[in-house]
């Protein structure tokens, strides 16, 4: 695979970058259990990978509405960036859909 078409700043590794690209792909063609697990695979490897974290709220979010889930992904990436406007932009929008007692 190609270098990646973005600026690497989380200094991931073309393994990893190889990863995250077979992920979409499979969240793409909805295979999303597969997906899930290789994201999975990589949190193993580094728990606070914004990137993976990122991902794995989009695919809870959009993919199987498990809005909670979401959210509390992109909790855990504004915990490590808080200026992260994606997370802060993805979260508010699935907080919409849930309702807190």
């Amino acid at each position: 695979m190609g270098a990646p078409q973005w600026k690497n700043i989380y200094e991931l590794s073309s393994a990893q970058i190889d990863k995250l690209e077979e992920a979409e792909d499979k969240m793409e063609s909805m295979e999303i259990n597969d997906a899930e697990g290789i994201l999975l695979g990589l949190l193993e490897g580094d728990k606070d990978c914004i990137p993976v974290l990122n991902i794995l709220g989009h695919l809870h979010g959009r993919y199987l509405s498990d809005f909670e889930t979401a959210i509390d992904y992109y909790d855990k990436v504004l915990l490590l960036e808080p200026e992260n406007a994606w997370a802060r932009d993805e979260r508010r929008r699935y907080r919409r859909y849930v309702t807190y007692d």
